[in-house]
């Protein structure tokens, strides 16, 4: 692993890097992005870098400036060539006070890390757990690195025997996954919830959506219950299958799911920065 935090390199990945009053550290106050690297290349990087902006924007941070992060990205990926790979941004709320309360002109902290990665599974069970996410919520949307509660839905979801969890919201409608977001088909037609659901604008979720289609739409989360097949995507999985959902088992993939895939996988190598 590489790593990079405020234009040095560490020397070793698990050296200290980032001071014991780091806001991102004592209260989460931070966000982050993790971005798929295919060839030695960033993939939809600058989708990344705007929905980095926006969530340090939601949450309040100063808003990152996109061409200093593109260049630490670069850097990084310079120093190890990686087939497949992911990277990950994190911009913290800097040193202040212990406490929620912020100081009063934050020094984000910028740390750029890029690992090899493991191609995804070819398919995964899921499950969905008994907490709401909150649509309604100061970060709904955001992509914060407080993720204890994520943390926890995933336990849940592994002492019960499936790999993701997913989130009905406040409601009681389809949300998303701790990591990923959630497309079901019903008689033929895919469908995604929206965006006022609480879900994250994932941005393998967007290019789905543009490249294969799909209704967005808030119903239930019993709707999974008849949907005939479910895929899963986020930028380390793209579109994955899901063969159990709730107990209850699907083809993996079904034939909109296969299409999705096979759209997905032609449409990938044309662009890096799509």
């Amino acid at each position: 692993m590489q790593v990079w935090v405020d234009g040095r390199f560490l020397s070793d990945a698990d050296e200290p890097a980032v001071a014991a009053t780091d806001h991102g550290f004592t209260v989460g106050d931070a966000v982050f992005e993790a971005i798929k690297v295919v060839r030695g290349e960033p993939f939809a990087l600058t989708r990344h870098l705007q929905r980095l902006r926006r969530s340090a924007a939601g949450l309040g941070l100063p808003e990152p400036d996109v061409d200093s992060v593109r260049q630490a990205v670069a850097q990084v990926l310079a120093v190890q060539r990686l087939e497949l790979g992911r990277v990950r941004i994190t911009w913290t709320g800097g040193r202040s006070v212990m406490g929620s309360g912020r100081t009063d002109q934050p020094r984000p902290t910028l740390v750029v890390a890029a690992a090899q990665a493991l191609p995804a599974a070819a398919s995964v069970s899921v499950i969905t757990v008994p907490w709401p996410r909150n649509e309604r919520g100061a970060v709904a949307g955001l992509k914060t690195t407080s993720y204890a509660e994520n943390v926890v839905a995933l336990a849940h979801a592994h002492e019960h025997g499936a790999d993701e969890a997913l989130f009905a919201n406040t409601v009681g409608h389809v949300c998303e996954g701790t990591g990923t977001n959630v497309f079901y088909v019903v008689d033929g037609e895919l469908r995604t919830p929206s965006l006022a659901s609480g879900c994250l604008d994932g941005v393998t979720r967007q290019l789905v959506l543009e490249w294969v289609g799909g209704r967005e739409v808030d119903e239930p989360a019993d709707v999974l219950g008849r949907a005939d097949e479910v895929f899963l995507t986020s930028t380390t999985r793209d579109v994955q299958p899901v063969h159990r959902c709730d107990g209850r088992d699907l083809s993996a993939p079904g034939p909109v799911t296969a299409e999705a895939m096979r759209v997905w996988a032609a449409r990938e190598p044309e662009s890096s920065d799509p």
